[in-house]
């Protein structure tokens, strides 16, 4: 009912086509704001992240697995130390971004103390 109401023409005729399309820009605009470009800047930030790892990072997988990466191979996967003496090899993508960040964040309140 709003929606015809916000529509129709002063004259009563058909439906004003530029307030449709204005409308239709509106809509795609703040899809794109709230949706697209989080995604996105997320995205940057987790390719990143997985680019910077490093020997003796401290890495939590998204499945769980807390480890210390050992060795960086060339096929895009890591070493990973899950305990002394146990390794297991998984791919870079399978690192969980927010995971590690808090789990070091843990670490590091916890050596302050």
């Amino acid at each position: 009912m709003l929606t015809v109401f916000l529509m129709a023409s002063p004259d009563g005729g058909q439906p004003n086509s530029s307030f449709s399309l204005i409308m239709m820009g509106a809509i795609i605009l703040v899809f794109w704001l709230f949706m697209i470009r989080p995604q996105a800047k997320k995205a940057k930030d987790q390719k990143k992240f997985i680019e910077n790892l490093q020997k003796g990072d401290k890495i939590v997988t998204i499945a769980g697995i807390h480890g210390t990466i050992n060795k960086i191979n060339e096929d895009n996967t890591l070493q990973l130390e899950t305990s002394p003496g146990s390794y297991m090899k998984i791919e870079r993508s399978a690192i969980s971004m927010e995971w590690t960040a808090q789990i070091n964040k843990s670490t590091a309140d916890a050596d302050k103390k």
